[in-house]
């Protein structure tokens, strides 16, 4: 695992200081982001979209297993703890908009 090229988290960095670092993430249907880690917990803001996708990695199990799909519900947030190696992919049929806010130590 050391040797894989992992991506950004989103689509862009929206904001970062001392205390948090904010991402946008935007994905058409059927897109994938890029393959990630999450070395930092986070708060995930759900803005639009209808179906999202993750897939972890085999190596890097994480809490929902190898994958996990559910609906999406605009204005939903959820906090989730650092760790795993995923990927987010939008099966749903709707353009997929979501905020990360990552929380620093």
């Amino acid at each position: 695992m050391s040797d894989r090229e992992l991506g950004p988290i989103g689509t862009a960095l929206l904001f970062e200081n001392d205390r948090v670092r904010i991402w946008e993430v935007r994905l058409a249907p059927g897109e994938r982001g890029a393959v990630h880690r999450h070395d930092l917990d986070h708060v995930l803001v759900q803005i639009a979209g209808d179906r999202v996708a993750v897939e972890s990695e085999p190596d890097s199990p994480t809490p929902w297993g190898p994958y996990f799909e559910a609906p999406i519900a605009p204005g939903q947030f959820s906090y989730m703890r650092r760790g795993g190696v995923e990927t987010a992919v939008n099966v749903g049929a709707e353009d997929y908009h979501e905020l990360i806010v990552e929380l620093k130590d």
